[in-house]
């Protein structure tokens, strides 16, 4: 079996040309806006660090950034890192990294990890693992904002299929429900090769989150269903976003 096919879905889709131009639509003004409202919420203090948590490409590291943030992403994929290392500075930095690892501890006073990724994993035991990481790498007090679909609203409005012509490039998406993941067909042809690529994303519920979340010490403290920061609602939000808290006391 070769080194392609050992790797999980995500460290090939993501590390993938092909990932970037699908999800192109993912803008900076969307990031910005996210960013903005969460500073605006959080109003942390200047200095304060942050850890973008699989920031990709780095676009709300750089804003955060911008705002006079002191802040470090990690991610796993070598590509989007190499990309991001293109804008860092003293107060800019990024890794490549596993989140399921212990990055540092008691360091940073905000964690971030968004627009879903989580939940990717096979083992509940990884998912548990990166919450734990987490929460130690939570200064005591620190908080913690993750951004996840609502389960609930994709089980109700699932589209089958849908095709989407990106640069030249038929994308031919197809999803369907499978043993608690909702799993996603990307199928496409380039330069005469067929493609075809996979997301597996578990569909956790906030009673999932609640447990993880509990077990390491991390306190849930709001709830939001959209970038606007608008109160989750579980049948109508497009959006779980949640904001936790580390026990005062270290873990």
């Amino acid at each position: 079996m070769s080194e392609q096919q050992n790797k999980d879905w995500f460290e090939t889709w993501f590390d993938s040309p092909y990932y970037h131009i699908l999800y192109k639509h993912r803008n900076y003004n969307e990031a910005e806006l996210f960013i903005s409202n969460l500073i605006k919420f959080l109003e942390p203090k200047p200095g304060s660090r942050f850890l973008d948590l699989a920031c990709g490409k780095g676009r709300h590291s750089l804003f955060l950034n911008k705002k006079g943030f002191d802040v470090t992403g990690i991610d796993l994929s070598p590509e989007s890192i190499s990309h991001a290392n293109e804008f860092k500075n003293e107060k800019l930095q990024f890794y490549v990294h596993d989140m399921r690892r212990l990055f540092r501890t008691n360091y940073f006073d905000y964690i971030l990890n968004l627009f879903t990724s989580f939940g990717y994993f096979d083992k509940e035991r990884d998912e548990k693992a990166t919450i734990d990481a987490v929460a130690k790498g939570l200064k005591p007090g620190g908080m913690f904002v993750l951004d996840f679909f609502n389960a609930r609203k994709v089980f109700l409005h699932l589209r089958e299929k849908e095709e989407l012509e990106i640069e030249g490039i038929l994308f031919t998406v197809t999803k369907r429900i499978e043993n608690n993941f909702i799993i996603k067909e990307i199928r496409f042809s380039d330069k005469g090769k067929d493609f075809c690529f996979q997301e597996r994303v578990k569909a956790l519920t906030l009673d999932d989150f609640t447990r993880y979340f509990s077990s390491c010490g991390l306190k849930i403290v709001h709830l939001w269903g959209n970038y606007n920061l608008e109160d989750f609602n579980p049948d109508s939000s497009d959006r779980l976003i949640i904001l936790s808290q580390k026990n005062k006391a270290k873990i």
